[in-house]
Formats: structure tokens, sequence, C-alpha cells
């Protein structure tokens, strides 16, 4: 049979390279390699192949709030027996990574993984061992983005626990099953592990079975428990947010004449704050259900501060609204009253009192009545017919009206009690409230928080 021109040299160099590999592999790997079919599972049709595993966590890169993802280098073994490749000895054999295409691996997948890869500088980072009894030992090192859901409510305060989860892809529990070596001391590198905001609380293993429609698979889960360390944004964030709050009370000792002092002081540390807070969720998922705990506190900051700014306008309101004629008034009482005095003019209380007497029964002669109780009541006849008196309102309707100026006349009087009579005195009063009020929430938030 000729060779035609294209398919021939190509043909021929697979012909040669065929040869030329069986001849560089030892007798020992070609002798386990004869009538080997890497398709077919270890005691296939005999039970299931069971497969342990281990990881070395190398490095944790990144945790990121915005993705709620991490990314994670580590070793991945694997363990697991094939009866085709005993052999006789008492050495285990260390093979070539890519010798790996000529065995059956187990078909291992990382669950949640939104990009993987494996490191191939200089070459590619995988390690096939052979054991007389028939294990393989096959390790990998891999760097994966992970899935993590975030609780962020108690953020920066918070706690998150994630996940690394393998399964098999295609073998479910009847052909493979999955298991850790040795418990929870099968993950390591993590005693040595350092985290920029981080710091690793606990970590446990834990099997499991993934239920599809296509049956139950297994799944082994790696657990870790992540705990956030709060000084930097106690630096960053808390600190200036309250130093803020407090250099708007700076203005409750500024004179309230001076209008533009106290306006450019609530204005500066208002915009000031705005702009802390939009600096604060920059490391945030934009669009989130979660109402955080640093949102809480920019929130209430921002209350006092804006507060602050408030408490001058109504100062200042109350100041331009003093009832300087009323004093006016009051006082040209007091002149007039000394003058009649000097003239020998004295009003006595009882002749005063005889006068608003007499101006009362005028009234009352204007309007046909008298002072007189008897005559005060109107008949029953007079009532019946006269139309002045109820004027056809029904008695519902009265009690209705009645109810609504008791109501209004309780709301003036309490208007009336809290009424400022010396303007001058609302910053004094917000010298001692602002501090006060300020205190004691951040005692209720960080108890909260921090025990809660």
């Amino acid at each position: 049979m000729r060779l035609s021109l294209t398919g021939g040299p190509l043909l021929l160099i697979l012909v040669i390279s065929g040869v030329v590999a069986e001849e560089v592999l030892p007798p020992t790997i070609q002798k386990l390699m004869k009538g080997y079919n890497k398709y077919l599972r270890p005691f296939f049709g005999d039970g299931p192949v069971t497969v342990g595993m281990s990881l070395d966590i190398a490095s944790i890169d990144t945790i990121s709030e915005i993705n709620m993802d991490y990314t994670a280098t580590i070793f991945l073994r694997q363990r697991w027996t094939d009866e085709r490749l005993v052999f006789e000895g008492n050495k285990s054999l260390s093979l070539d990574g890519r010798l790996v295409e000529l065995l059956w691996v187990p078909d291992t997948f990382i669950v949640d993984s939104k990009k993987s890869f494996l490191h191939d500088i200089t070459v590619e980072n995988r390690l096939i061992r052979i054991f007389p009894n028939g294990t393989v030992l096959y390790a990998l090192r891999i760097t994966t983005t992970v899935a993590c859901n975030m609780d962020l409510t108690k953020y920066p305060m918070d706690r998150q626990t994630c996940t690394l989860q393998l399964e098999s892809w295609g073998y479910n529990v009847k052909d493979v099953v999955f298991y850790w070596t040795r418990g929870n001391q099968s993950v390591s590198g993590l005693d040595t592990l350092q985290l920029a905001q981080y710091t690793l609380e606990d970590y446990y293993t834990s099997e499991a079975e993934a239920v599809y429609e296509t049956g139950n698979y297994p799944k082994l889960i790696f657990h870790f428990r992540l705990k956030r360390s709060i000084l930097y944004f106690i630096l960053e964030t808390y600190v200036p947010s309250s130093a803020l709050v407090v250099l708007s009370w700076v203005s409750f000792w500024i004179s309230q004449s001076s209008v533009p002092a106290r306006i450019c002081i609530g204005v500066t540390t208002v915009l000031t704050m705005t702009t802390l807070m939009m600096g604060a969720r920059t490391s945030l998922p934009n669009a989130n259900c979660f109402i955080k705990a640093i949102d809480v506190y920019l929130g209430i900051c921002f209350s006092f501060i804006f507060g602050a700014l408030i408490e001058y306008a109504v100062a200042h309101f109350c100041t331009l609204h003093q009832p300087n004629a009323a004093h006016a008034y009051m006082y040209g009482q007091e002149m007039q009253e000394r003058e009649d005095e000097m003239n020998g003019i004295v009003t006595s209380i009882g002749g005063s009192h005889a006068l608003r007497s007499r101006k009362r029964e005028e009234v009352l002669s204007r309007t046909g009545s008298t002072g007189s109780p008897t005559h005060s009541l109107p008949k029953d006849s007079e009532v019946a017919g006269s139309p002045s008196v109820g004027g056809g309102i029904p008695s519902d309707q009265r009690g209705r009206c009645a109810r609504t100026m008791s109501m209004a006349g309780r709301v003036a009087r309490f208007l009336y009690c809290c009424r400022v009579e010396n303007p001058h005195y609302i910053d004094n009063y917000s010298r001692l409230s602002f501090p006060l009020s300020f205190v004691f929430i951040n005692l209720l938030y960080w108890t909260y928080y921090l025990y809660f």
C-alpha cells in the first residue's frame, strides 16, 4: 500500500514515535501497560473504587465581597488502588506527569468553581506515583476561584463560612466512593496562612452525597470559618466619622450672630460625611439587600451632623422671631404706671375688679341676658323652637366637635410648654444632649454588633 504525499509523513511519524515510546518505557511500565484499558475504572463490575483525598492550602489570594468568592491555590492529592497496576518489588515508581494520560484517574471537579487552571510552569504541575500494591498517588497544583455566599449584615464585624466541595462528575456512589484520608487532618497549610483582612477561626471536613436527577454522587466538603479584622475599618471609617460628629459640635460654642462661621462648619461636615459614606461602599456590592453595620453607623453619624446644622437653623430662627414687641409693650406699661403714681393717680386692685364687672354686665345686657342663673337658662319650648340654640346640629356631631376642640387645646398647651423663651438656651442644651446621646447610641451599637 502506498502512502499519500500528505498523510504519509504524519502516519510514519506516529508509528516511529510509538515504537520509540515503547522502547523508552522501562520494562516494568511496559508490563503494566500491556493490556491496560484506561477507559475502565478499577474493580469494574466488582464494586466501587475508593478514592482518598487530602488538601494542602498553599495560599488564599483574594476574598472578594463584591463578587462573593475567594481565590486559592491548593495541592490536591488523590489516592486509589488499581489492581491492574500491581507489580513485584518494594519501591514505588515515580513517573512523569505526562504519563497520566495512559492511566485511569478519577473525574474529580470543584463545585461552585468560577474558573480554575492547572499550573504548567515549567511543566504541568502533576505528579503520578505507583506503589507495588497497586496504589496510585495523583497530585495536582490548582488555582481556583470558588463562590462563597456571604452574609454582610454585620460587616465589618462579620464572620464568613466558606466551603471547598469536591465531587465526581460522572461516577455515582455505586462506582466511586470519596473519603478524607485523615479526617480533619487531611487539610494542611492553614496554620501558617496569612490573610489581609481575615483571621482563620476554625475549619473541618465532612462527607456527603450530591443528589441529582442522574443519581447520587460522592462529595467531600472542606469548611473554613473566617473572622474579619476590624482594626483597619476603625482607623479608616469609624474614627474619621466620629471625629466629624465631634467637629460639628464646635458650632454650639460659637455665637449665634456668627452666621458664616456656623454655616461653614455645618455644611463642611455634612459634605465630608457624605464623601466618607460613598468611599466606604466602594469595596462592597453596588446592589444588594444587606443593611450593613457600617451603613448603620455612618447613618447615625450623618444624622448627628445634620442635626447640628438643623439645631443652628432653629436657634437662629427663634432669635429672629424673638417677641421684642411684647417686651417693649411691657416696658411701656411699667413706665406708664410709674408716671401715674407720680401724678397721684393710683389704680387699685378693687377698682379694676369693679371695672371688669361693669364691663361684663354691659356685654351681657347687649346680648339680652343678665347675671342671674335663672334668666340665663332658656325654656324647653324656646330650645325646641329656636333655631339659634343647637342650630339643628345632631348631638354626635357636637360631641365630635367638642372632642376636636379639646384635643386642639391639649396640643396648644403642649406647644406652649415647649416654647423657647431664650434662643441662647438651645445651644446650652445641645452642648450636653448631643454628646450624651451619641455616647449612648454608640454603646447600643457596639454591644449589639459585637455580642449578638
